[in-house]
């Protein structure tokens, strides 16, 4: 069981990365598009449904990702004075009243959207020949689905955690920026700072 959901993990990880990709994709189409439009005087009426399948496959497939991380934002006022037990007793709590039933409801419903779509062959109406988007459409019950069975980890994370007393790890993948590690690490100090302040106040006023 526990190697299953490890599975589940590292798939989601796998597929959170691979659609990351779609930032640089997104920022190296969006430098041609302006340059084609000033420069050459070329613009793509495509363009902006592309920009926007783009931005939403990211969106959509980086939730699962997004959710193993334990990256979602969260409104932790009380809840990040809470021990742990409590914390997984109230995750768990809302995953099974809101988050289940909140995205097998986007499945469904994002099944009969795409399914639909490719039927008619379905093509963006925002210009006059616009992109085919059944495929995009076709990411909403995936990305769903993908939400699901992270989901069912955290469930079991969130029982780990009432049985034991703790949270247990997670794989650790990118990080924020620690200041106090940096500090650290460059061997720089508080006081070290403020001199480096002083200094450059100085200089300014000088100038």
């Amino acid at each position: 069981m526990k190697r299953v959901l490890h599975r589940i993990d590292q798939v989601n990880t796998w597929i959170g990365q691979l659609f990351g990709w779609c930032a640089l994709i997104l920022t190296l189409f969006v430098t041609y598009e302006v340059f084609s439009r000033y420069a050459f005087k070329n613009p793509h009426a495509w363009a902006f449904d592309v920009m926007n399948m783009l931005y939403g496959a990211l969106f959509m497939m980086a939730g699962a990702y997004t959710l193993g991380k334990n990256g979602h934002v969260r409104g932790d006022v009380l809840y990040g004075f809470f021990p742990p037990r409590l914390q997984a007793l109230l995750d768990l709590i809302l995953y099974i009243l809101f988050f289940f039933p909140g995205v097998i409801a986007l499945v469904w419903a994002g099944y009969n959207y795409a399914s639909e779509s490719f039927v008619i062959n379905e093509h963006s109406t925002i210009t006059a020949d616009g992109p085919p988007i059944y495929p995009f459409k076709a990411i909403i019950p995936i990305a769903g689905f993908a939400l699901i069975t992270q989901g069912i980890v955290e469930v079991v994370r969130c029982v780990q955690c009432l049985r034991y007393g703790d949270w247990p790890s997670r794989d650790i993948d990118v990080e924020e920026v620690d200041v106090d590690k940096l500090k650290d690490m460059v061997n720089v100090t508080d006081a070290d700072i403020q001199e480096a302040d002083r200094y450059i106040a100085k200089k300014g006023d000088k100038a």
